[in-house]
Order: structure tokens, then sequence, then C-alpha cells
């Protein structure tokens, strides 16, 4: 496994989208643990969670349980481990995704976040997106109460732009480590906060990295315009004898050394894979063909 820096940490090159092990169509328990513990095993060090990944209308926090369990049930020091959770979303009965950023509001749910990872602080607390009804300014500076109280080590913020990245570097200075925004193959309209993310040294979190691109699409044969562009991924990955799903996460990974993806997983041979990306390394002729052969966002 090769690593990338997070802030002053050093984390896995690839981490773990755990969200798919508590919504629906989640694995049973059993299946969950051995995910997350085959993860470990391959080396991943970055587990990202949400106070919010659960059951529509559910308490808030099974997704954070469930990584506190498989951690303290590994049966390895797992000291070099970073639990990155956020605040800010909830998921009512209907099971559509809410949005808060009342500063009262996110250091409460911070601190339930604490109790149910049961540790000393949170490793890396996220903004998990905008509040259009709060200023950007008074969520973040949520953040900055958490960090100046020592609840959380290090912060980040997910679904935001260039100016809101910028605010977030003015407010909390070098303890702003992080970016986490959709960024894939098929959805690239996160660019210029990639190129950001770069130039201010911060970390750059693509969720989803694989969205918009199904498996019939990447595996399948070509067809519509869309599959013929994704052939590409095909092609290059049959070239190195591997999914085109790692061809992808490879692919994200040659975008910058800020690119730490997050891809999601609910069985331990899917994490397994995506985690085999972090030693693929794809030539420039690959890595220009495959530059060209992305779906645009929209």
């Amino acid at each position: 496994m090769r690593h990338r820096t997070l802030g002053s940490l050093r984390v896995s090159a690839i981490g773990l989208g755990a969200m798919p092990l508590s919504i629906e169509g989640r694995p049973d328990e059993r299946r969950a643990l051995a995910t997350v513990h085959a993860a470990l095993d391959s080396g991943v060090t970055l587990l990202d969670t949400a106070d919010s990944y659960h059951l529509p209308g559910a308490e808030p926090g099974h997704n954070e349980l469930l990584v506190a369990r498989a951690l303290a049930a590994y049966g390895v020091d797992t000291d070099d481990v970073l639990v990155a959770t956020k605040g800010g979303r909830g998921r009512p009965a209907d099971g559509s995704w809410t949005v808060y950023g009342d500063p009262r509001r996110l250091k409460s749910a911070a601190e339930a976040s604490l109790r149910r990872l049961g540790v000393e602080a949170i490793g890396l607390y996220q903004l998990h997106k905008p509040d259009p009804a709060v200023a950007f300014e008074e969520s973040v500076g949520a953040l900055r109460e958490l960090l100046d109280e020592g609840k959380i080590r290090l912060a980040g913020v997910s679904n935001t732009d260039v100016d809101q990245i910028r605010t977030a570097h003015r407010i909390l200075g070098d303890r702003l480590v992080s970016v986490q925004n959709r960024y894939s193959p098929a959805v690239r309209d996160s660019e210029a906060e990639l190129r950001l993310c770069a130039e201010l040294g911060l970390a750059f979190l693509p969720w989803s990295p694989l969205g918009g691109i199904s498996r019939s699409s990447l595996d399948g044969p070509s067809g519509c315009e869309e599959d013929t562009r994704l052939g590409a991924f095909r092609a290059v990955a049959q070239a190195h004898g591997v999914s085109p799903q790692r061809a992808a996460l490879a692919w994200l990974l040659a975008r910058s050394p800020a690119v730490i993806p997050i891809p999601g997983a609910s069985r331990p041979e899917t994490i397994r894979d995506s985690a085999a990306a972090a030693d693929l390394v794809l030539s420039a002729q690959e890595l220009e063909r495959l530059d060209g052969a992305t779906v645009s966002a929209g």
C-alpha cells in the first residue's frame, strides 16, 4: 500500500467509504465487519463514516458504531488508522438527506460521534455539507471551537466550492486538512476545487469515486457513446490484468498527489480490489487515453 499526506498524517492512498455498510441494502453485521477487516488487512488506514449513515428514520450513528466495533474486534493494533466522520446531515423516515449547519447542533453532533467512536478525540471531523440557511462562516466556526476544545484533532469540509474552501482555510488555517467532494471519471465538476486543494496543501477525498459508472458500463461490451468512451478503462484494465474499477481508481490517484479516493464497499473482495489500485501505475500514454475518455459532468 502506498501512502499519501493528510495534514501532518500519513494515510493509505486508498481509503474505505463505509457508508454502504449501514444504508439501504446493507450487508449483515458479519459481512460488514469482514469488509472493514479486509480493508485493514489490505493496508487501508483511512476509514470514512458519518453520523447520518443509517437507515431512513433510524437513530444516527449506525455506521460510526459499526466502525468502532470493527476496530475493537480486529485483534491487531489500529493506532495508525484514521477514522474520519462527518456531521451536518440527517436521514428522516422519507429517505431524504437533510442539511443542518447550526453551530450548536454541529457541536452536539460531534460530541455524540465522539461517544459512539469511543475515542478521546475524533481524528478528522468534517462538515458534511454547507447549510444554505446558515452562514458558512458560522458552521466552520463550530469546527474551530471543537478543535480548540480538543474534541477533534483535524477538520475538513465536504461538498464545498472554491470560495467556501478558501473561507474555511482562512478560519481554520493549517487545521483544515481535507476537502471531500464528489469526483470520478464520470463526474468531474470539482476540477477547480481539486486544483485549489493541491495549491493549499489539502487532501482531496473523492466520494463516490466510481459513481456515475455502472459495473455494466465498465465491464460490459461497448454500445452507447458513454460505453464507447469508458471502453478505454476496460482496455487499460485488460492490459494490466485488473478490473476496470481498479484502473479507474489508479487514474484518480494519478490526477494529483492530493487525491485520496474513498471507494465504498460492502464485500471484502470489493475493498481488496480497490485497495490494490494504490499499487497500479499507469503509463503516461494510458493516462492520456483515460483523460480523453472520461465523461464530462452534467
